[in-house]
């Protein structure tokens, strides 16, 4: 009998303990709910969603893939007023529903990475007008840094909208030294990270070649593929018959192509100085003539390898063939 008594108290207590522990529950959540309900009366019902730019960065939890799309005649020439219909989009080989297309103008942040090794010295003046001439096409609402090199590469001016202070910041600069242009590129998708526009390029101004670099071009061309920023070079080469012999300098028009082919880019080989300037205009009128897809990615495994995009063209009835340029692919995010 005095077991069975101990039994019921104890029971007793534990029911007592538990009546307690839930009316505190009950009570901590009536609290929290009264203290969030004046929040809910501010929210807004029924509101338009609000629609998305090229320029701006998406953060959701559905991935969106944006590709940056130039097409060309065959005089290269640039070809707009193409519709969504006209592209197709693949990844590794799997097509992908185009959800958003735009073809709008939009605030860029671009760098410019200007070479100033001493192979350049005959060449700076004409170097110096092709980029006042980039700087000359900008929108008010763009934004530019230059970088020098030669056997080190500096950061000349940071980000600004001023094209005067770039102007004389880049007519101070000399040719001397050697030529570190991987570290140029290095340091030019280090300033990307501060950039305020989600449309983001560097143009390279360059005779080619890199003899001086910490970083090498094993070390650049993963950077290049992990940075969403367009490449575009402007490569003053002497005739093959007439160049320096050494292996870095011969190798200079291939590491040019072979970096702006990786993010959609392009390079553009000069051998009349004279024609600097209209290159540097062209590439300038390229960046603003784009077309940007977007889609959201049938492969949605996050195992941070490298994903293969292709775009294809129905090329509309009556055009000639067309070429299209567009970054080979992106490394997809990390778990």
């Amino acid at each position: 009998m005095l077991r069975s008594n101990v039994i019921t108290n104890r029971v007793s207590s534990a029911e007592f303990i538990f009546l307690l522990l839930f009316a505190a529950a009950i009570f901590n959540f009536s609290a929290s709910a009264g203290a969030q309900a004046p929040v809910s009366d501010d929210v807004k019902h029924n509101t338009p969603g609000q629609p998305v730019r090229p320029d701006q960065g998406v953060h959701v939890e559905v991935n969106l893939a944006l590709v940056n799309v130039t097409v060309t005649d065959p005089y290269n020439r640039l070809v707009t007023g193409l519709e969504p219909d006209n592209f197709r989009v693949f990844e590794d080989n799997i097509e992908q529903e185009v959800v958003n297309f735009s073809s709008e103008d939009v605030p860029i942040s671009i760098g410019v990475i200007m070479d100033l090794s001493g192979s350049m010295a005959n060449k700076l003046g004409k170097a110096k007008e092709a980029a006042l001439q980039f700087f000359k096409i900008a929108n008010p609402e763009d934004e530019f840094f230059l970088i020098g090199f030669n056997e080190r590469a500096q950061l000349l001016s940071p980000f600004t909208s001023k094209v005067e202070d770039l102007q004389s910041r880049m007519l101070s600069a000399s040719a001397k030294g050697q030529t570190a242009l991987l570290d140029a590129v290095y340091l030019g998708l280090s300033q990307m990270r501060s950039a305020r526009s989600g449309k983001r390029a560097l143009l390279i101004i360059s005779d080619g070649g890199d003899n001086s670099s910490r970083y090498s071009e094993k070390d650049i061309k993963r950077l290049v593929r992990e940075a969403d920023t367009q490449l575009y070079s402007i490569g003053i080469f002497e005739p093959f018959e007439y160049r320096a012999r050494t292996p870095e300098e011969l190798n200079g028009p291939t590491l040019l192509n072979e970096m702006t082919e990786l993010t959609g880019g392009r390079a553009f080989a000069v051998a009349n100085l004279d024609d600097l300037p209209d290159i540097a205009a062209k590439i300038g009128a390229e960046l603003r003539n784009q077309y940007v897809l977007g889609y959201h990615p049938s492969n949605r495994t996050r195992d941070a390898r490298w994903r293969k995009i292709k775009i294809k063209l129905r090329t509309p009835k009556g055009f000639p063939p067309l070429s299209v340029f567009a970054k080979t692919g992106y490394y997809a995010p990390a778990r």
